[in-house]
């Protein structure tokens, strides 16, 4: 035999026959209410959402999931290597097989090659390194020294 059950408006719990009350809101809507305390915080307009006690809260702080449904599995994402602008994705395999110690090497060899390139450019421009282009040298003054205006020292 089938026992026909209704849900309580507040904690949701099942309510029997011959137990809690209904309440009939100003808007017309019937509310069951399983318990006396049930009553009295639906009359306060507390919500159901805030007391630990209900299923509304449990149901919002994930309680009780862990017997109905197991978590599930998130997939990773596989990385997948491309070609970048520069270079061709052999290329790029290629440096990564390399040792770091062929790598550390062909990094100074072009160092090295710039710095000559460096000096072969100084030597064919003459040597004068970098001069203003005013002519005469200024000498850098500190701002606290007072090299803006005529009064200097501090700021007032």
């Amino acid at each position: 035999m089938v026992i026909s059950t209704e849900l309580c408006a507040l904690s949701e719990y099942r309510i029997y026959p011959g137990h809690g009350k209904l309440m009939i809101r100003r808007d017309g809507k019937p509310i069951w209410l399983g318990s006396s305390k049930a009553y009295s915080l639906t009359v306060q307009r507390k919500k159901a959402a805030k007391l630990v006690w209900t299923q509304a809260w449990r149901r919002l702080h994930k309680k009780g999931l862990s017997e109905t449904a197991a978590k599930k599995r998130t997939r990773r994402a596989n990385k997948v290597q491309r070609a970048v602008v520069g270079a061709s994705l052999e290329d790029i395999k290629k440096k990564a097989a390399e040792k770091s110690s062929v790598r550390s090497a062909a990094r100074e060899a072009a160092l090295k090659e710039m710095k000559e390139r460096k000096a072969a450019n100084k030597a064919k421009s003459g040597g004068k390194g970098n001069v203003p282009k005013g002519g005469a040298q200024f000498q850098k003054v500190p701002k606290h020294m007072g090299g803006r205006n005529k009064r200097g020292g501090t700021q007032r």
